[in-house]
């Protein structure tokens, strides 16, 4: 945590009423979680130990560094296992063998527990927004400590406080917020680089999706919030920034002044002492010209676009809700190239989608085919992650 926000956390009065105002209150709480845990770990003669999982995608993973920042502020040290003090799981639920995992870990971490019974257990993440998940957690695994979802990551701090002092499973899983928390403690993985939550959400609701319904609704964050991150991070030594968001193409139409990823792209190059400018995920339905420009033009972002695919046939394409056909799709990865001829561009295919017919897959193995005998040469530059086609 940087001089600024361990000021904001001492500055907190633990003798009074915690402030109604976010994030202070979190930091109010952070605080009092460090005096729970400074007074266990002097009962026990070592420090409290600390050992987070994270599941998923960017974001998953962005949101687990704030999570173990906040535990690290909280006083915990960092575990090199499950066998730890308190572990917190931050869950997926995209991919049914994610699902899986956690379920199979559950059953170890009960292990543990019985050998130290003051271990703390916690759930988050997507998988939590499902409520017959957290249902069968409440019946079949009533030692987890803590549960909470996606929207409500901010309040971990004060979720924590109440679950040190309590010995009942603590549920908090809000249904939807348009309410945006930052400006909390962040433990980065790497200290040259750092992803930036951009926007929040989705509101595509593509037919073999979930994300709308455990991420919620697109909301944005202000540009001159996200510069101000930004600023901080390379103040702190950072030199590439990745720009996270569901689908960062329909950034800024939730703000009270609409604003275009492309102009944000345009603000965030010019940062100083910023070297580097990456992003993800493209929806290819909302990709505009203004965002091509401005990439061909840049000096700091990438020469990387990830454009999802998913299927090369267009029956299969509405299907899926993608609101776009094969031959736009094409289209659109021709305009790239002619603008940016050095870009790498890599995608995501599914097969085997409900439906699909040996004819729709091998219009799929048709735009995968004409990187190697189209102008568009290559189209994808790097592997393919392909789910497996059923028998």
């Amino acid at each position: 945590m940087n001089d600024e926000y361990r000021l904001r956390m001492e500055a907190q009065d633990l003798t009074k009423q915690p402030p109604t105002e976010e994030p202070e209150r979190q930091y109010y709480f952070m605080k009092k979680c460090r005096e729970i845990v400074k007074k266990k770990s002097e009962e026990l003669g070592r420090p409290l130990t600390c050992y987070l999982k994270s599941f998923g995608c960017q974001m998953n993973a962005r949101d687990s560094e704030k999570l173990s920042g906040i535990l690290k502020e909280a006083g915990y040290a960092e575990g090199k296992s499950e066998n730890a003090d308190f572990v917190i799981y931050n869950t997926c639920t995209v991919r049914e063998n994610a699902n899986l995992k956690v379920y199979g870990r559950l059953g170890v971490l009960h292990g543990y527990k019985k050998k130290n019974p003051s271990m703390k257990i916690a759930l988050c993440g997507c998988m939590m927004q499902e409520p017959s998940v957290v249902e069968k957690i409440r019946k079949s695994y009533r030692f987890v400590d803590l549960i909470f979802g996606t929207h409500n990551i901010f309040k971990f701090a004060e979720l924590l406080a109440e679950t040190l002092e309590s010995d009942h499973m603590v549920t908090d899983i809000w249904k939807d917020t348009e309410q945006i928390v930052e400006d909390l403690p962040i433990d980065r993985k790497y200290p040259f680089k750092s992803g930036v939550n951009i926007m929040f959400g989705c509101n595509n609701f593509c037919s073999y999706c979930i994300v709308p319904y455990v991420r919620g609704r697109e909301r944005s964050r202000e540009i001159k919030e996200i510069i101000r991150e930004i600023n901080g991070l390379v103040s702190d030594g950072v030199a590439e920034v990745m720009l996270l968001g569901q689908n960062v193409n329909s950034y800024g139409k939730t703000l009270d002044s609409p604003a275009s990823f492309a102009e944000l792209l345009q603000e965030t190059e010019k940062i100083e002492g910023l070297q580097r400018i990456r992003f993800m995920t493209s929806h290819p339905k909302d990709l505009s010209d203004d965002l091509i420009r401005v990439m061909a033009k840049s000096e700091k972002i990438c020469r990387h676009l990830h454009l999802p695919l998913q299927s090369g046939s267009s029956r299969i394409l509405k299907a899926m809700n993608r609101k776009y056909t094969k031959e736009q799709y094409l289209e659109l990865a021709e305009k790239i190239r002619r603008a940016i001829p050095d870009i790498a561009l890599t995608t995501d295919i599914i097969v085997g989608f409900p439906g699909e017919t040996e004819e729709d897959f091998q219009e799929t193995l048709d735009v995968v085919g004409q990187s190697a005998t189209t102008a568009l040469l290559p189209l994808f530059t790097a592997s393919v992650p392909v789910l497996r086609r059923p028998p």
